[in-house]
């Protein structure tokens, strides 16, 4: 049985003399929760303020971009052995506002991701489609495509370190989610690429999350479908109670 994954996106919020109040506001609500992997994916300069804060607590701490290659001229970027050597765990590859905003493409995620990977970072790779081309008509093609191109040559054994989170991006940041039957058919969806790209016994062992506003109102519906492993959360990982309550809910499935 795959364990639920629930990771905060902090995004560009929460400066560093703030991070500690909210991660141990964080570890003090989810003390009963041991059946659920927790992380809070900060700003980089969080990273070091996080860690030291979840120390001790079943917290684990990730960032929200790293580059593929280990040191260079690449002003603004940061490293997986920076990451590493902060303290970080888990690090999300290829959201959706990377993709809009800063020039991310398919082919740049399966760099970031296979680099996250051999570093031994967990990756949580994003991927989802916008609402125009899921009113074309073309989810399937996006999605199969976005796995096959940001998941080239990663094997099974890489599989161990990765985390696929599915974010609608229509459904980000909107107040608009997917009924838990549309998450469900896209979840399944990326499992059955998974299943082509790695086998299907290894498919079945990658966590898969949903990302587009699960609040604590909505997330026992969404995690108790067969493929929904876990949430990849926005808004509602900036309040320690909100953020706890998405937790309780999949302690309880």
């Amino acid at each position: 049985m795959r364990k639920k994954i629930i990771a905060g996106n902090w995004k560009m919020n929460v400066k560093p003399s703030e991070t500690a109040a909210l991660v141990k506001g964080i570890a003090e609500a989810v003390k009963d929760c041991p059946d659920v992997e927790i992380v809070c994916c900060t700003p980089a300069i969080d990273v070091p303020a996080a860690v030291a804060a979840a120390a001790g607590t079943p917290i684990g701490v990730g960032a929200e971009n790293c580059h593929w290659k280990e040191s260079g001229a690449y002003t603004g970027e940061i490293s997986t052995g920076m990451l590493l050597d902060a303290g970080a765990k888990y690090v999300i590859i290829g959201h959706s506002e990377r993709r809009q905003y800063f020039g991310e493409t398919d082919e740049t995620v399966n760099l970031r991701a296979r680099a996250a990977i051999a570093a031994g970072l967990t990756a949580i790779v994003c991927v989802g489609e916008t609402l125009e081309e899921r009113d074309a008509g073309k989810l399937n093609e996006v999605i199969v495509r976005q796995m096959e191109i940001g998941l080239k040559d990663v094997s099974a054994a890489d599989c161990a370190k990765l985390v696929i989170a599915y974010e609608p991006v229509w459904a980000i940041g909107t107040g608009r989610t997917a009924t838990p039957d549309q998450a469900q058919e896209v979840h399944a969806l990326i499992r059955a690429t998974l299943a082509k790209l790695v086998g299907a016994d290894t498919a079945e062992t990658v966590r898969i999350q949903y990302g587009g506003s699960m609040k604590p109102g909505n997330a026992a519906e969404l995690l108790a479908k067969k493929d929904i492993d876990g949430g990849l959360i926005g808004g509602a990982a900036l309040k320690a109670a909100d953020f706890a309550g998405i937790i309780a809910a999949a302690q309880s499935k």
